[in-house]
């Protein structure tokens, strides 16, 4: 008989009631991956959209959602050379984004990375979706350089605090929306200037910034729009920018997020030279899943990025 483990799985799309702990057999590797023993999974906005049915790529049912993982690895596949059984890592399980609410883990071995020493298994996992997020929107979509103007939409959100930390470590002069109550935190990691977050007062920055960094969307976005000036970019990672609506000379992208061990490897050496901060949330055992995607959907919870313990 296979050896089983406790993992949470969906049988149909839905709201957090359809989250089930259950007991299924621990996965085995193909080529090119290893099962990793999970330490902590994180929780994004992400695995309430597939659990609700809204995720962009196919999803066949039952599932087991979670992408984000710290853990240690038990068992490696054909193939694999990066990794040896008992290395400790961090990083995705598959580009499904799927598998990682359980015991063990199935995950690719070009979407882990050694875990830095200076991180715990929960901070480990609360790292890599949000961090390449921002890393990508800011490095590869708009190629911030030193001396340019960067304003993040959403500085003190758990992708939006990595892109103040990102922007300031590239040597930008960066400016974040935030509330009054979390102003203090986001000039902390690195933001210069703080707008209200509804965008009060923001015509005084007409056509100020070299880039957009968006990770809220709606009508911040669009009043983002007149503050770019010609040659400069608005990336977002909630909806795509509305071109129409775009000052000429204004170009714009929209990020799907693309983890890979490369920038696992740069995020953890900045973490490990204390150069980026990590913000974890609640840490709850596996079987409250379905408490952690209530606070995803709205529910109260102390900021930073929510974990489950398996």
């Amino acid at each position: 008989m296979a050896a089983l483990m406790q993992a949470v799985q969906i049988d149909e799309f839905g709201g957090p009631d359809v989250l089930q702990l259950r007991r299924l057999p621990v996965p085995s590797p193909g080529e090119g991956e290893v099962i990793v023993m999970v330490m902590a999974a994180g929780v994004g906005p992400w695995d309430a959209w597939i659990r609700a049915g809204k995720s962009v790529l196919p999803q066949p049912l039952p599932l087991t959602p979670g992408s984000d993982i710290a853990g240690v690895v038990v068992k490696v596949g054909r193939g694999v050379m990066e990794v040896t059984e008992g290395d400790e890592i961090f990083g995705v399980t598959n580009r499904r984004f799927t598998d990682g609410y359980a015991q063990y883990a199935k995950a690719r071995v070009d979407m882990i990375a050694a875990k830095p020493s200076s991180m715990t298994f929960e901070e480990a996992a609360s790292v890599p979706v949000i961090a390449v997020t921002a890393w990508q929107m800011l490095r590869e979509f708009a190629s911030v350089k030193a001396g340019q103007r960067v304003l993040v939409l959403g500085g003190f959100g758990n992708v939006g605090g990595y892109a103040v930390q990102l922007a300031k470590l590239a040597g930008a002069h960066v400016v974040a929306t935030a509330s009054e109550a979390h102003a203090d935190h986001v000039r902390s990691l690195g933001a210069v200037e703080i707008i209200e977050r509804r965008m009060s007062g923001v015509d005084a920055y007409s056509a100020s910034f070299d880039a957009v960094i968006d990770t809220v969307g709606g009508e911040a976005l669009e009043r983002s729009y007149p503050l770019v000036r010609p040659g400069g970019i608005v990336v977002s990672a909630v909806q795509k920018p509305d071109t129409t609506k775009l000052p000429p000379g204004v170009s714009s992208d929209f990020l799907l997020v693309n983890v890979d061990t490369g920038i696992l490897n740069k995020l953890g050496r900045l973490a490990t030279d204390g150069q980026l901060k990590t913000r974890l949330g609640e840490a709850l055992s596996l079987a409250d899943a379905r408490r952690a995607h209530e606070m995803l959907d709205g529910a109260a919870h102390k900021p930073g990025k929510i974990v489950l313990i398996p």
